[in-house]
C-alpha cells in the first residue's frame, strides 16, 4: 500500500540546509517534491574515469547531513541524497528493500550525468546505507550504466548475520528494533503516539558514544544535529517508510542474500569495513564480510576511543582520512 507524502517536509525543516550549501555543496531542494528524491551534489559535471563521483548514502535514523563532507578534498565528485522516505524524499510506491532503494538513488544520479562516458562510482554507506551499497555491488553486472569501483561499509554486518545473530536474548535486547520497526503498522502507531522525535533522539543516544561529555558526543550533536535527524521523524509517513525499510530487511532482503549465499554470488569490487570496536566490534568481527569476498580485495579498520555507532559522526576525521585513502586509491 503506497505510504502518504507530506511535502512540507521538504521546506518545513531548514536548519540544515545552509550548512550543508556552505559546504560547496547544491541542492534540489526547489525541485524535491517533482524529483521524489532530495540531494545535495557537488562537481558531477567534471566527474570522469578518473574521478569517480562518491555516493554516500545515510542511515537509521539520520538524514543526508554528513559531517565528512568539509574533510573531503574539494574536488571530489559528491552524490549525498535522503534515502527514500528519510528526511525530504518521497518513500517509494511499493516494498523499501535495498534493491529497489538503490535502484531509485541510481535513477536521481543518472539525472544530473551527460551521456558523455560511463559514469564511475564509490559508494559508502553507514547503516542501512551500507546495505543499499551491499546490494548494489552484489547486483552491479544489473547496473551496466555503471562501473562500480568500490564500497565502503560502516559498522554493519550482512542483514543475515544480524538476524542470525537473534538467537541470542543479549544480542535481541541490544537490536530490539529489528523485530520492532519490520512490524510497520504496530511500530508506526506507536511511535507516533509517544511522538517520533522523542523515539528518534532516544536511538541517537542510545546507540552513540555511552559517554554524554566524550569528544565525540559533542562532535555527534554539533550543527544541532539531533535536532535536524528527529525532526523529520514527526512526520507519519517518514516514521512508517523507515519501518518498511526494517520490515524488507526481514523479508526481500533476507531472502535475496539467502539467493547470494546459495548461488554463490560474491563481492566482485573491494571493500573497505569501517566499524566501532566498542559497539558492533564487541559482538562480530571482519569475518562475516570476508566470506562474501570474491574476487575484490578486502580491508577493515576499527575505531575506538569511545566512539559508538555512528562512526562517521563521532569520528569524522578518521573517517574522512579512511574514505580519502580509498578513494584516491580506486580513481
Amino acid at each position: 500500500m503506497p505510504i502518504n507524502w507530506d511535502t512540507s517536509c521538504i521546506n518545513d525543516i531548514n536548519n540544515d540546509v545552509s550548512h550543508m550549501t556552505s559546504l560547496g555543496l547544491e541542492s534540489n531542494l526547489s525541485t524535491a517534491a517533482t524529483d521524489k528524491i532530495f540531494y545535495y551534489h557537488r562537481g558531477i559535471k567534471n566527474a570522469s574515469t578518473t574521478s569517480p563521483i562518491l555516493v554516500l548514502l545515510h542511515g537509521y535514523p539520520q538524514t543526508q547531513k554528513l559531517y565528512v563532507v568539509p574533510l573531503l578534498r574539494s574536488d571530489t565528485p559528491l552524490f549525498i541524497p535522503d534515502l527514500p522516505g528519510y528526511g525530504r524524499s518521497s518513500p517509494l510506491p511499493g516494498p523499501h528493500d535495498k534493491r529497489s532503494v538503490g535502484d531509485s538513488i541510481l535513477s536521481a544520479l543518472t539525472s544530473l550525468l551527460s551521456n558523455t562516458f560511463k559514469p564511475v562510482i564509490v559508494l559508502a554507506g553507514h547503516d542501512r546505507g551500507g546495505r543499499v551499497c551491499h546490494r548494489l555491488a552484489i547486483d552491479a553486472a544489473d547496473h551496466p550504466a555503471f562501473e562500480i569501483r568500490g564500497i565502503v561499509l560502516l559498522d554493519i554486518v550482512p542483514n543475515l548475520t544480524q538476524w542470525k545473530s537473534f538467537s541470542t536474548a543479549t544480542a535481541s535486547v541490544r537490536s530490539y528494533h529489528w523485530s520492532f520497526l519490520a512490524n510497520v503498522d504496530l511500530a508506526t502507531d506507536m511511535i507516533m503516539r509517544g511522538g517520533g522525535d522523542f523515539y528518534c533522539r532516544s536511538n541517537l543516544y542510545r546507540w552513540a558514544s555511552n559517554v554524554e561529555s566524550s569528544p565525540a558526543m559533542k562532535q555527534f550533536q554539533s550543527h544541532d544535529a539531533f535536532d535536524v535527524y528527529s525532526n523529520f521523524f514527526k512526520y507519519e509517513h517518514v516514521v512508517r517508510a523507515t519501518c518498511d525499510d526494517y520490515r524488507a530487511g526481514a523479508f526481500e532482503d533476507l531472502e535475496e542474500e539467502e539467493k547470494d549465499q546459495n548461488e554463490g554470488r560474491k563481492f566482485n569490487v573491494d571493500v573497505m569495513f569501517l566499524y566501532s570496536s566498542g559497539f558492533l566490534g564487541s559482538r562480530y568481527n571482519g569475518d562475516e564480510w570476508r566470506n562474501c569476498m570474491g574476487s575484490g580485495k578486502f580491508q577493515e579498520i576499527g575505531f575506538g576511543d569511545g566512539v559508538g555507532h555512528f562512526i562517521a559522526e563521532e569520528a569524522p576525521e578518521k573517517t574522512a582520512e579512511a574514505l580519502l585513502g580509498f578513494y584516491e586509491a580506486h580513481k
